[in-house]
């Protein structure tokens, strides 16, 4: 006897249930540092303010008082040159000349004044017009005038003798004379011919 079943066809298995696909979730993002707090730039530096200074009084000067004017002398040495130097700005081997005549000048005023003087036996002048005072010296030079040496009368250039030598103060003059003493010189007079 056949089964009636046995003309039915068998029933496929049935497949095991799927499970249903997951939700979508997108991949972690990386942990991101918590934002650090505000700092203000730093401020530029700043020197601490100086103290306040009141402005400095201008020195105050005594009033000016014009040096009263003195009279002033003047001094030097008048020498003979030898003919082996003549020509020479030297006084090697030279002699004071006594009895020679030196002359101040000065151009100070509207007229040129002048002064005379003659050296002693050493050579020495002291010229002391009644004339000059320290106000007007600077325009004042002395030069040679006469030699009583026959063979020795044409003045040489050595400090300005032949054309007017400038007067300079003396550092050491004594407080106590009557003028203000000043230097010229020294001046020489030398051969106008040697025989070699």
């Amino acid at each position: 006897m056949i089964s009636p079943f046995s003309s039915l066809e068998r029933e496929p298995a049935p497949k095991p249930a799927t499970p249903p696909p997951k939700p979508y979730t997108p991949p972690p993002k990386p942990a991101t540092p918590p934002p650090k707090p505000y700092t203000p730039p730093p401020k530029p530096h700043t020197p601490p303010p100086k103290p306040y200074t009141p402005p400095a009084k201008p020195p105050v000067h005594p009033p000016y008082i014009p040096q009263p004017r003195k009279l002033v002398a003047v001094q030097g040495v008048v020498y003979c040159k030898s003919c082996k130097y003549a020509g020479v700005d030297t006084l090697l081997n030279a002699t004071e000349v006594a009895g020679a005549i030196v002359r101040l000048q000065c151009r100070n005023t509207k007229y040129s004044l002048f002064a005379t003087a003659k050296t002693d036996k050493h050579g020495y002048f002291l010229i002391r017009p009644n004339f000059l005072t320290t106000y007007g010296v600077h325009k004042c030079k002395v030069s040679l005038l006469y030699s009583p040496l026959p063979y020795c009368r044409k003045p040489s250039i050595l400090h300005g003798g032949d054309k007017g030598g400038v007067l300079r103060p003396e550092l050491k003059s004594d407080a106590k004379l009557p003028f203000v003493l000043y230097s010229a010189g020294p001046f020489a007079f030398e051969p106008k011919k040697c025989p070699y």
